[in-house]
């Protein structure tokens, strides 16, 4: 059976699957094997191949018949997968910088390597579930952790861009002014940017912006009593979900930002499909549902032709990055002459 690979490079553990030409993937749920990536290159490109093996021996195919291998890693980086000079939180060793992970990789295993970002790869998977992996149609993904990533895909591809910096959602700026509730906050991204997406949709905004902006207005909640607003970030989700006021009116701030933000690339895009992702979207579906609905209020009244572009929940938003990767990998094999796939 050919079959391609999905290789998902986090900073701490590697996950892996593999994806027939049914488009059917062989592996359901997380299967890891530790990166140590801040031990540099070498070290790293001999973890993947290791676990890679263990990957497919799990998924009950041969690395023989594996065309072609996706990866996909935190940014930054070129479309072409060579790692910025200035390195990332998850290539901190001094190899890293400017090291072409893609060719390497490809070096190592003797086999064909395509290269995704992490939010274009998490994108190109949430794609996948509407549409399947050569579907026409086009969809935007904002996948909310830390950070905000996500992508842009045009009939079933990804938009890198000229130095693959296409579907940096992030950073786009938005009219935050407009959202209710947060007069007077002026929310920083770590890019240096004042009101982009990233700045309120992310637990970093959770920490940075809206924690200093609701608890004084909530004297005596729990969240204040910590005195670390780190710590308490990482509880707001969980106290959403279960009611709590001020983390709901919290996440209400991050769907109306998100529903600002669809509204620009409605009208810049015609999408078919909006998509969400990421940890915070890890909850129970009644919490899902008014997630949704908020973002829907957020957005500006919409032309009667472009009120019905549903909004969908990207599921295994876990293994998102690996199967996005062999979607990819997926597309290349087919376009290949003499693919089988």
């Amino acid at each position: 059976m050919k079959t391609v690979a999905g290789v998902d490079l986090g900073g701490n553990a590697i996950n892996y699957t593999f994806l027939n030409s049914e488009e059917q993937f062989l592996i359901q749920g997380l299967c890891e094997y530790p990166a140590r990536s801040r031990e540099g290159p070498e070290i790293c490109l001999k973890q993947i191949a290791e676990g890679l093996e263990i990957a497919a021996a799990k998924a009950g195919v041969s690395l023989a018949d594996t065309l072609v291998v996706g990866l996909d890693t935190p940014g930054p980086a070129s479309a072409d997968g060579v790692l910025s000079a200035e390195g990332s939180t998850n290539f901190l060793h001094p190899d890293w910088s400017g090291f072409d992970i893609r060719e390497n990789l490809a070096r190592k295993l003797g086999k064909h390597v395509t290269y995704l970002n992490d939010g274009n790869a998490g994108a190109l998977w949430g794609h996948f579930v509407i549409f399947g992996a050569n579907g026409p149609g086009t969809s935007i993904s904002a996948i909310i952790g830390t950070g905000l990533g996500g992508g842009v895909i045009i009939n079933g591809h990804v938009v890198k861009g000229r130095k693959g910096f296409g579907g940096e959602l992030g950073h786009v700026l938005i009219p935050y002014q407009s959202i209710r509730g947060i007069d007077g906050v002026k929310p920083q991204c770590n890019c240096g940017r004042t009101g982009d997406l990233e700045s309120l949709c992310s637990l970093t905004a959770i920490e940075n912006s809206l924690l200093p902006l609701f608890l004084p207005q909530y004297p005596g909640h729990e969240l204040g009593k910590l005195g670390n607003l780190h710590q308490a970030a990482k509880l707001v989700r969980g106290l959403a979900e279960n009611g709590d006021a001020m983390s709901k009116e919290i996440f209400r701030v991050q769907a109306h930002a998100l529903g600002l933000f669809f509204d620009e690339m409605v009208n810049t895009f015609d999408p078919d499909a909006l998509i969400v992702g990421g940890g915070a979207l890890e909850t129970k579906k009644d919490f899902q549902h008014w997630f949704l609905d908020e973002i829907r209020a957020g957005m500006p009244t919409q032309r009667q032709e472009q009120a019905d572009i549903p909004i969908h929940v990207m599921p295994n938003g876990d293994t998102a990055g690996a199967r996005g990767a062999a979607i990819d990998a997926l597309q290349f094999a087919r376009a290949s002459s003499g693919s089988r796939l």
